[in-house]
């Protein structure tokens, strides 16, 4: 262990409930979420929380679909996912379980964190689908957790319209096409 690893402060989620500001809590590391994004990251944030709720509704599954909600991963991580779907009704304070999907959508200050950290995490959470959205390539790629715990991309799920087994009794028909409009 490196002599500044010995004097880093390890946070944990009691020490995170008293911050002020945008925060997410790594495995006891404190880091801070950029602004908010431009206008093209918000509009497309719009649509796939929208484009969710629908598909939810029409299917008729008990799910929720949650906006930038706190996901209290353990006492020493905290993640603020841009939206979560989790099964059942919305928890009364934080997500303390894994979500059985979530949605990052890139920009050039997160991309890194949610490709590669937020990525990796997830799986070793059972996440059971990971959505990343980049507004400016106009991208949607699909992640399906595997029996390995590992994400790869469906392979029929290259159209317009992507199905998703959100919970155990609830598939849901996701309309991709308006997303990036």
């Amino acid at each position: 262990m490196s002599t500044a690893a010995r004097f880093q402060t390890h946070y944990t989620v009691a020490d995170y409930r008293h911050w002020e500001g945008r925060w997410e809590l790594w495995n006891g590391l404190a880091v801070a979420m950029s602004p908010s994004a431009g206008g093209r990251h918000a509009k497309v944030h719009g649509r796939i929380v929208a484009a969710l709720a629908n598909a939810i509704d029409a299917s008729g599954c008990n799910a929720t679909v949650l906006v930038e909600i706190d996901w209290i991963v353990s006492q020493d991580t905290v993640v603020k996912p841009d939206v979560t779907a989790i099964c059942g009704s919305e928890p009364a304070g934080h997500v303390e379980r894994p979500p059985a999907l979530v949605v990052e959508i890139l920009s050039d200050a997160t991309r890194d964190r949610d490709l590669v950290f937020k990525r990796d995490l997830y799986a070793a959470q059972g996440v059971r689908w990971y959505i990343i959205l980049d507004p400016d390539a106009g991208t949607i790629l699909p992640l399906r957790l595997t029996a390995g715990q590992e994400y790869a991309s469906p392979p029929d799920q290259h159209g317009p319209s992507l199905v998703i087994d959100l919970c155990d009794d609830c598939r849901i028909d996701l309309d991709a096409t308006r997303i990036f409009c």
